[in-house]
């Protein structure tokens, strides 16, 4: 195992006071190869946390602000007509790069909020029947207010389920908001940080993550996660008000994102420990329903964890 995403951690803390738990999950998720929702209200340090995530790697960056007249070809990019040339030549959108980061992407329309789906689900974008390819990697950071509603669009399912992980901020402590004031009060430290890793690092970081042992008993206890989430639904407490437990591809999210937390633990074989670490950033999200507030997946996950027996084993690779 390298050091690279201890690097990289160390690097983001330079810019982020605290928020330890939420750096480990955002690398987690990129190691894992998948895209995260950083989900809180204004002010809490969404957009600094990506920004500094994404300077930290020799990466291609773009940044889009989601607003309500943002346009699906804003993003994606579409054909114009070349009069030198006398033809049509694509002229590539934002999304064409390694680093997205999709700011306040709940005040987009359901219809630009679609145009990611292509590019976050399959690593491809279609334009006037032509396919072409965004960076690699390929990873989007994506950030919502989930308090305010005028002007904002809700995520669909389909696209909610598309994320890796969806991940909340919290509140900074007292001895921890002092110390953002202490840096920040004659510099600006965003400003200041450099890139500690190169494209092929992380490229080959990735490659490794789906590497990282997975033991046959924990490979069962993420099926019995899931299919808990699927056995619970309309039976007690907010399981009522759930209309459909995690898809498939949440199973498969709950293991990369396992791997990809042993990574950042600095293992090459995952724990019980990691399974549950990530499991309600992974599976809270996926759970659909029309009543039960995002609180209380979380709190059903978190019971769930609870109720199903944890194997102990020796997980080292054998």
């Amino acid at each position: 195992m390298n050091n690279l995403l201890p690097r990289i951690k160390e690097n983001v803390s330079k810019v982020i006071i605290g928020k330890e738990d939420v750096t480990k999950l955002l690398l987690a998720a990129l190691a894992a190869g998948g895209h995260v929702l950083l989900e809180d209200v204004p002010g809490t340090g969404k957009t600094v946390l990506a920004k500094s995530l994404a300077k930290s790697m020799d990466l291609a960056f773009n940044r889009i602000q989601f607003t309500p007249d943002l346009l699906p070809s804003d993003v994606t990019g579409l054909s114009y007509y070349n009069q030198e040339k006398g033809s049509f030549v694509f002229k590539e959108g934002p999304v064409f790069t390694n680093l997205l980061l999709a700011d306040e992407i709940n005040r987009a329309t359901p219809r630009t909020q679609s145009s990611l789906l292509e590019c976050m689900g399959e690593s491809q974008v279609t334009v006037d029947g032509t396919t072409r390819t965004p960076g690699e990697p390929f990873f989007v950071i994506a950030t919502q207010n989930p308090v305010e509603t005028l002007g904002c669009y809700p995520l669909p399912e389909a696209q909610m389920d598309r994320f890796l992980m969806r991940i909340t901020m919290g509140s900074l402590t007292q001895d921890e908001e002092r110390q953002m004031i202490d840096r920040y009060i004659h510099e600006q430290p965003l400003e200041q940080i450099a890139a500690v890793c190169t494209r092929e690092e992380i490229l080959a970081l990735q490659s490794e993550c789906k590497n990282v042992y997975v033991h046959e008993d924990l490979r069962n206890y993420i099926v019995s996660l899931v299919q808990g989430t699927r056995k619970y639904v309309s039976t007690s407490g907010v399981g009522r008000a759930i209309a459909e437990g995690v898809s498939p591809r949440g199973t498969l999210a709950l293991l990369r994102a396992s791997q990809g937390y042993a990574m950042v633990q600095e293992r090459d074989f995952v724990t019980p420990e990691d399974i549950k670490a990530v499991a309600v950033p992974v599976l809270a999200h996926r759970m659909i329903s029309e009543t039960a507030r995002a609180e209380e997946k979380e709190s059903f996950i978190s019971g769930l964890l609870n109720s199903i027996a944890l194997p102990t084993e020796d997980w080292t690779r054998p």
